[in-house]
């Protein structure tokens, strides 16, 4: 998520204890254990016995060699430009604003972007991606590269007329609404490799296409049909238009992409009446982020089109207005990138800003399990368990005629949602979110939440609420999660939160049972606790876990923490080769024998280390670090050089979006929001003078063609 569109307020009103103050117990109580605290840092949370090599050793097979990392962490940077490794080069590959058909013109510096030719174009603002391939035995060189488009910046995309325009009393033209929705949303595009190994898209493609903040979507499972989703649109409450601010993502087995409906309570206003989910999500009163509900017009000419953005009750029923459309957004939307059918949101993965949704650990015979978190401050982690166990045979074969969304209603409609609550001795509970799951204070949710008996739709619809009254751990703004195949250990980052004291101050907001609409208007700060042990975190630290013996049974540490060198608050010893602060992007690459490639990557604000270096990308090998120890270590002062900077962006920029080909030998990443970048296809070329700044795709390569970082 940028930083630059994050929500300053604290939604998040509960008395729960936070993470930080729950690491803050756990380090001490360590400290007793382990006969001190330069032990108890050293060793951080560790805990999970011995490390994986060693695990297999002891269980009868031949010691493996560590995978290593092979080469030289790169300094810091400051420039306009992508620096990577020696041995290394960076392309840029389908940057906003490129045609994916003839139906949109071929990009120039002064483009005037048009409704109709940015519905053909790549989107703005690259963020998560996933590859899909086309077939197996080219699945590395040819395949769909399908990913996110966040948000815009106003000013690049009308920097031929000087910026958007705001007309009378603030209103703005439909057809630059249009062109900014358009801009928003999931870009389809063939790719392939060339015989010069260059990166190329496929103008034309038939699989080639956008998802926008206007393309019909079907609603699926506990909300869809629901009274809480009905609309002027849909009076059934079965579809609804559009999908905003996509952030981080995720992917099924069976061959879907998963896109993630994060900052989109900014696109929205309702005024007058308040309900509990529009506070508690941060709906906002008078004007949208972009002011799309104001092309609506006085005369209502295009009141279907944008009114939608406005949910302020206008009609006697639900029916007649939007009231509910905001209760649309906030979920898991699926797409099969094979066909272009119908988009689904769904709903049972809970409603709130999602970053991501990563699978877990697959197993025939098991339920099938997704992770997400409520990218804000102090807000939360969640987990889906489905009802159906997982068939292999449900598995992708692309090429084949699959109706892959079919098969994404059998796991991801029914299921159980959870929430975690971190404890001091390094364990957690995931906490049921069901109507008739029980409260901190001995009631059930929907006695809690003043719903039906069985309204899980209700639930849902109030996820965050949900998990404040079952008392889960408010954390450090959760970002992105990955998930090692071979063990299921989930990585997350917790990039930052300013809005962490070491007492915490008082809440405003209470669930008294009596009245859940009246909110207070003071925003409270948590305390520190075990897993968010410091008070204005703005250096974030990765979190792992480890799922227990029982479902609900979990297992975690602190994996590295962000710092700048030289700093006191520096707990993991980092250096000037791989300072960091606000992880954000993060990715386990497997690469067999129960090893892989962790890699991180930042949308920094921390000044101790944005003055040293842009955003970047870093490389670590769990598996090494664990047996350098005989342990599952983490990331301290003797070890931290096992942790390198890998890449770094270019000014102004954020580092996110990453995947690698099957064989090893191309990583991409993306670049998003520059400042004064690209200049050409060569992404470690520097700028020199002004460009239009374009959001792009960056595809790295080994010279030799080997594989990336070994």
């Amino acid at each position: 998520m940028s930083k630059e569109i994050e929500d300053p307020r604290i939604l998040n009103r509960s008395t729960n204890e936070p993470f930080s103050s729950v690491l803050d117990r756990h380090v001490s109580r360590r400290r007793v254990m382990q006969g001190g605290l330069g032990l108890a840092a050293l060793t951080m949370l560790s805990g999970f016995g011995l490390g994986r090599l060693a695990q297999a050793d002891q269980a009868g097979g031949a010691a493996k060699t560590p995978l290593a990392l092979a080469f030289d962490a790169v300094a810091g940077s400051r420039t306009d430009a992508v620096v990577v490794p020696s041995g290394y080069t960076a392309q840029v590959l389908i940057p906003w604003g490129t045609p994916l058909n003839d139906q949109a013109p071929a990009w120039r510096e002064d483009l005037a972007m048009t409704p109709e030719g940015q519905a053909n174009s790549v989107g703005m603002h690259h963020d998560g991606m996933y590859h899909f391939a086309l077939d197996e035995a080219s699945a590395s060189r040819r395949f769909l590269l399908v990913m996110n488009n966040e948000y815009i910046d106003q000013q690049a995309l009308w920097a031929p007329q000087g910026g958007p325009t705001n007309g009378d009393e603030g209103k703005r033209p439909a057809d630059e609404v249009r062109t900014e929705i358009n801009a928003h949303g999931v870009t389809v595009v063939e790719v392939h490799k060339d015989d010069q190994g260059r990166w190329q898209h496929v103008p034309g493609s038939t699989y080639n296409r956008r998802y926008t903040s206007a393309t019909p979507m079907r609603l699926s499972g506990p909300v869809a049909g629901s009274d809480y989703v009905k609309t002027r649109y849909s009076t059934d409450g079965t579809l609804t238009r559009g999908t905003n601010n996509n952030c981080a993502n995720g992917y099924t087995p069976w061959g879907t992409y998963l896109t993630c409906e994060e900052n989109w309570p900014g696109y929205f206003i309702k005024n007058g009446e308040r309900r509990l989910d529009d506070d508690r999500l941060g709906i906002a009163e008078g004007r949208g982020r972009y002011g799309w509900e104001t092309a609506a017009g006085s005369e209502g000419e295009h009141e279907d089109e944008f009114a939608r953005f406005d949910a302020t009750p206008r009609g006697a029923s639900a029916g007649e207005d939007y009231r509910n459309e905001p209760r649309a957004f906030g979920y898991i939307v699926e797409i099969d990138p094979y066909t272009g059918e119908r988009a689904v949101k769904r709903t049972a993965l809970g409603r709130f800003r999602h970053e991501g949704c990563w699978p877990g650990k697959l197993v025939a015979g098991q339920p099938v399990v997704f992770y997400s978190g409520h990218d804000s401050r102090n807000e939360y982690i969640y987990k889906f368990v489905s009802d159906a166990v997982w068939d292999p045979a449900d598995a992708n074969r692309p090429g084949a005629e699959v109706d892959r969304l079919s098969i994404g209603d059998k796991y991801m409609d029914t299921g159980t949602l959870y929430v975690a609550r971190f404890n001091a001795d390094g364990s957690g509970e995931w906490l049921p979110l069901t109507p008739t799951s029980t409260t901190q204070d001995g009631r059930t949710l929907a006695e809690a939440l003043q719903l039906d008996a069985d309204d899980r739709a209700g639930v849902i619809i109030h996820t965050c609420d949900a998990a404040d009254l079952m008392g889960a751990t408010p954390m450090d703004r959760p970002e992105w999660g990955t998930v090692d195949p071979a063990t299921g250990e989930v990585y997350m980052t917790l990039t930052n939160n300013s809005e962490r004291t070491e007492q915490g101050t008082d809440a405003t907001f209470r669930h008294d049972g009596d009245s859940i609409a009246a909110l207070g208007t003071g925003y409270a700060t948590a305390p520190v606790n075990a897993a968010n042990p410091r008070a204005d975190n703005e250096a974030g630290q990765v979190i792992r876990w480890r799922e227990g013996g029982t479902a609900t049974h979990f297992d975690w540490e602190i994996f590295v923490f962000g710092g700048a060198a030289g700093n006191a608050d520096n707990p993991s010893g980092l250096t000037e080769l791989n300072q960091f602060a606000s992880p954000d992007g993060l990715w386990f690459d497997d690469r067999g024998d129960g090893q892989g490639i962790l890699w991180i990557e930042t949308d920094n604000g921390y000044e101790g280390v944005a003055e040293h270096t842009n955003d970047q990308v870093l490389a670590v090998v769990p598996a090494a670090v664990a047996d350098q120890r005989g342990d599952d270590a983490v990331i301290g002062a003797d070890n931290q050089a096992q942790l390198k900077r890998f890449a770094v962006g270019p000014n102004d920029c954020e580092v996110t979006g990453i995947f690698a080909t099957p064989d090893k030998t191309a990583l991409f990443i993306n670049i998003q929001h520059p400042g004064n970048w690209p200049s050409s296809e060569d992404a470690t070329a520097e700028t020199q003078g002004s460009v239009r700044p374009r959001a792009s795709t960056v595809v790295i390569q080994k010279t030799d063609g080997g594989q990336i970082g070994v």
